[in-house]
């Protein structure tokens, strides 16, 4: 990617982790994401989140909210990049550290309108999120899906997929 590129995603991300990392009663978590678009191209995902209690409503129940940058590696210079904003409720199904679903709905700003053959229409793309997880060492380890798409608020909509394998870790 240009330098140029990168500035403006760096930009375009900092009001994002300056909310997750905001000083609050949870510890912020980084996390890191390998997967492949429904194209088969490369999906990489590097972010920071934090996790909510929301146990006053059920003890398995929580609020992750993460932001991030998804970088979509190309061919023939068809890169692309967007500004993530993921948030998702978590159940955890058995105590505080045990294995876990979370769903979500969130937003994406990309770069470019277009990735591999797909005409995205607008840059700003709604991201579904359905994620398993569980924990491993001192993080967890999940396996998300994740679609993209401007909800038909412009044509064509033609959405993509990625399915990835993440790991999340302390800081």
């Amino acid at each position: 990617m240009k330098r140029a590129t990168l500035k403006r995603l760096a930009a375009a991300l900092l009001p994002g982790l300056t909310l997750v990392s905001a000083p609050a009663a949870s510890q912020a978590d980084g996390y890191v994401t390998l997967g492949a678009t429904s194209e088969g191209t490369p999906a990489i995902s590097l972010g920071l989140d934090r996790t909510f209690s929301l146990s006053r409503w059920h003890p398995q129940l929580a609020l992750r909210l993460g932001s991030g940058l998804l970088l979509l590696p190309g061919d023939d210079r068809d890169d692309n990049a967007a500004w993530t904003l993921t948030p998702a409720l978590r159940w955890t199904f058995a105590g505080e550290r045990g294995v876990f679903a979370e769903a979500g709905i969130g937003a994406a700003v990309f770069l470019n309108t277009r990735h591999e053959d797909r005409h995205l229409s607008t840059a700003f793309q709604f991201e579904d999120r359905l994620a398993l997880g569980l924990p491993l060492g001192s993080g967890e380890l999940s396996a998300s899906l994740i679609h993209y798409s401007n909800a038909g608020l412009k044509r064509p909509n033609e959405g993509f997929e990625t399915l990835s394998l993440g790991y999340r870790f302390p800081l």
